[in-house]
């Protein structure tokens, strides 16, 4: 199987100029066909493997491959944690921090991701109403099955935002997510809505409620996911 350099670049969450700095400067194997650049894909996994980027989801991954797994969300949500009384002026770092220990990625993936963390516009805050957000990085990387993280952050104060929330409520509820590849992050939003629309989540972060509540939220929305509809929390 062959892919095309906008493929490939989705697949390692880069830019097309990344792909063709690397075809120029580190040895990145490609065939040319009638002007086009093309890439095996055995060829460009084993290659971003050893340079710790190996891609196991998106165009490079294995036949068969699930996005997310059940009970992803509290996998997740374990390695980046809740966190309370946080200042809105130490958001940023806080986020730099989780990102800095993301499980499942190389030293190089999360200086790269950190570098992206503090670029102009880097994070999208993506605010939902109701004082809640789902900050995420504007450009998405493939990390890699074992990788990924969801961090709840309840603020002290406001989030100062340059575009307001469309219903004028100050944001102090984030849900934080790097999802393991492009094609997971779709997965993992949808698993998101499901367990803030159907499952009390939204309503338990608006409460503050405790740790176990929260999670809880979040098991009650995996198996939705797979076309079950078991009780929130509340309704137990």
């Amino acid at each position: 199987m062959y892919l095309n350099i906008i493929q490939l670049a989705e697949s390692l969450g880069v830019e097309e100029r990344m792909v063709e700095n690397w075809i120029r400067n580190e040895g990145l194997p490609c065939v040319r066909d009638c002007g086009r650049v093309l890439f095996e894909r055995g060829q460009v996994a084993e290659w971003a493997a050893q340079r710790g980027l190996g891609a196991r989801a998106g165009f490079l991954a294995p036949t068969g491959t699930t996005p997310v797994a059940g009970r992803e969300l509290l996998n997740l949500l374990k390695a980046g944690g809740i966190h309370r009384n946080i200042a809105a002026s130490s958001v940023l770092s806080l986020l730099a921090e989780l990102v800095k220990a993301l499980p499942g990625a190389t030293p190089p993936v999360r200086e790269m991701l950190a570098q992206r963390m503090h670029a102009p516009d880097g994070i999208t805050w993506a605010p939902v109403g109701g004082g809640l957000a789902l900050p995420h990085l504007r450009t998405h990387i493939t990390l890699g099955r074992g990788a990924g993280l969801l961090a709840v952050l309840f603020l002290l104060e406001p989030l100062p935002l340059q575009v307001p929330p469309e219903d004028g409520e100050p944001v102090d509820r984030l849900l934080f997510f790097i999802a393991p590849s492009p094609r997971a992050h779709l997965e993992l939003l949808s698993r998101l809505s499901a367990a803030l629309t159907r499952h009390g989540l939204r309503e338990l972060l608006r409460e503050g409620a405790s740790d176990p509540l929260l999670m809880a939220a979040l098991a009650a929305a995996e198996p939705a996911a797979a076309g079950q509809h078991p009780q929130t929390p509340a309704e137990k």
